[in-house]
């Protein structure tokens, strides 16, 4: 018995890793199989969301943590380790204001590349992060509850067609330190033109449970990334 008990045990854990795995082979096929790790909310704009966080095997999990425009973890999160720009006003990439370009540097680009997006790079399948027309959506056509799941608090949103989407909250990482873990911070992919050394983020906590951070968030802190894909047509 104690047996079968341990070989039912492993089944599921392996069915959990599975379900929000399945895309994480950079295939890119955009398969919109939505028992596969990806949820069907009913929203108009039909875009599918990952139900786990990228790096994360089962909803609840924080998974990885990234800098905006990082695809890889590390150990420090700070301008001096940060891919594009070692300050906030020596910007090299994402930068439409002089004033905080690298020599003065300013570029076009208002949203990742494809090359830059952690959950494009780390997941495949027509995996991305979500830009803040994704997030407003989501706050639009969902009602939300701040609740636990497995121990962990978060924010869970529910659609018109019963569907859910739970979002832990997984804290930051500033320096090489986890911070505000009984909040969750969830990148865009979107730059804060006013202020680039910035981007817009998802912010949650039991107080407002969530909404997007007004004045984004510095780009060298460690997020956490949830996908979103569009179906196949």
């Amino acid at each position: 018995m104690k047996k079968f008990f341990s070989i039912l045990m492993i089944a599921f854990a392996m069915t959990a890793m599975v379900a929000c795995n399945k895309d994480n082979n950079n295939n890119n096929d955009n398969s919109d199989d939505v028992s596969d790790g990806w949820v069907d909310l009913g929203l108009p704009s039909g875009v599918l969301w990952a139900t786990c966080n990228v790096g994360a095997t089962t909803p609840e999990e924080s998974g990885d943590y990234f800098a905006w425009g990082e695809t890889q973890t590390k150990d420090m999160y700070d301008w001096s380790t940060y891919a594009y720009g070692n300050a906030y006003n020596e910007l090299t990439k994402y930068c439409c204001l002089s004033d905080l370009g690298h020599d003065g540097f300013t570029d076009d680009l208002a949203g990742l590349e494809a090359g830059d997006d952690a959950a494009t790079v780390n997941m495949g399948g027509g995996a991305r992060t979500p830009d803040t027309g994704n997030w407003n959506e989501l706050l639009e056509y969902t009602t939300r509850t701040w609740t636990s799941v497995n121990g962990v608090n978060g924010c869970l949103f529910t659609a018109a067609n019963g569907n859910t989407l739970f979002l832990p909250a997984a804290g930051n990482i500033s320096g090489g330190e986890l911070c505000d873990t009984t909040m969750g911070f969830y990148w865009s992919n979107t730059v804060y033109s006013v202020y680039p050394a910035n981007a817009w983020c998802m912010f949650l906590s039991s107080g407002e449970v969530a909404v997007i951070n007004g004045r984004g968030r510095t780009r060298s802190y460690g997020f956490t990334v949830r996908a979103v894909k569009s179906p196949v047509k």
